[in-house]
């Protein structure tokens, strides 16, 4: 960025950051309201726009509190969402009730993925949680995209940064990709530094925060390998290694889409062109058409996309499209029995210890 473009949107960001820090110190002081559910409630947020692997943990938060005989209610903004109504349930834990575009993607690949949750969407969190209660019995509410939702109390709350993306952290909007100062990440439970392939690769980033907050817990440091790959429509499935030597166009809709890049091509994949559309795009049958389009003029085999693309753009593939999805997994690389810890309910459903 030019120096003087950087200089004149640091003055626009200061208006913005002092709007931010006086919300919290408000929230602080308790003039503005922190209501509480009546059930434990687990965060999972970040700091930055854009992508830092918020639904992998989310899902994976949901699985080890599900492992321990809970039942679960997931609760997100549902954001670009085209549905109107305030509160949607997207899963009653038995089955998915409507698609993404009423639930909004992530909490549809959510609620696809975690399938003995409950999934709802809702601006307003507390009285989305009170909504649920209202229509099923649950455990417990893991809140996504939570960090900055602080008229809610959270009894654990993650917060996530990107090993990947240092240069976000620098400053908050416009000038860089923070939504709020460093400091506020005092009020993590636990810090999570995700897409790690390796401990030493998290330092940068821990070392910026530390700086702002240096009390921060030692990192839980967590990496998204690929799974498997699943053939978008159907349930087919392909090992890893299914499409090595082979080459593909790449496309997604995420915070992220350089990550994307990164594993397929990881994979043994050449990458003859990568579309990277706004995060939580919606697909249509002509961007379908330019999609197919630019795969034959580049040479590409098949198509690739992301599990969260895919379910968006399944109603407009033809049966001879090869699209396929890879799917990934959550690892804890350290810190996991910290992450237990925060995650382990007592006999009354209430968080048992903290890290």
């Amino acid at each position: 960025m030019r120096p003087m473009l950087q200089s004149r949107l640091r003055w626009v960001g200061y208006p913005y950051e002092l709007a931010v820090r006086l919300r919290l110190w408000g929230y602080e002081r308790g003039w503005f309201q922190t209501r509480r559910l009546p059930r434990p409630v687990i965060s999972v947020g970040n700091l930055t726009v854009g992508g830092t692997g918020k639904t992998p943990v989310v899902m994976h938060v949901v699985e080890r509190l599900i492992a321990q005989g809970k039942r679960v209610a997931i609760l997100s903004r549902g954001y670009r969402r085209r549905s109107t109504a305030p509160q949607v349930l997207v899963s009653d834990g038995r089955q998915v009730l409507v698609g993404p575009d009423e639930a909004g993607d992530e909490p549809y690949l959510m609620a696809r993925r975690c399938p003995q949750a409950v999934v709802a969407v809702g601006a307003d969190r507390h009285a989305l949680g009170m909504w649920v209660l209202s229509r099923v019995a649950v455990d417990c509410f893991v809140l996504d995209d939570g960090f900055q939702h602080v008229q809610l109390h959270r009894d654990v709350n993650l917060l996530l940064v990107d090993a990947t993306d240092a240069a976000g952290l620098r400053a908050v909007l416009p000038v860089g990709r923070l939504r709020e100062p460093l400091s506020a990440a005092a009020r993590a439970s636990a810090l999570l530094i995700t897409r790690v392939d390796r401990e030493e690769a998290a330092e940068p980033v821990r070392h910026q925060l530390l700086r702002a907050c240096p009390h921060l817990p030692p990192p839980i440091c967590v990496a998204f390998p690929a799974e498997v790959f699943r053939r978008v429509g159907t349930d087919e499935r392909a090992a890893l290694d299914a499409f090595q030597g082979r080459s593909a166009l790449i496309f997604s809709g995420i915070g992220n889409a350089g990550s994307f890049h990164a594993l397929v091509e990881g994979l043994g994949i050449t990458v003859t062109e990568t579309l990277a559309f706004p995060d939580h795009v919606h697909y249509t049958h002509a961007m379908m058409e330019m999609i197919r389009a630019r795969a034959q003029a580049s040479g590409a085999d098949l198509l690739a996309t992301t599990e969260k693309d895919a379910a968006k753009v399944a109603p407009f593939l033809k049966e001879a499209d090869a699209c396929w999805a890879v799917r990934l997994r959550t690892d804890i690389l350290s810190g996991r029995e910290r992450l237990e810890r925060l995650l382990r309910l007592d006999p009354e459903g209430r968080p048992a210890t903290h890290a």
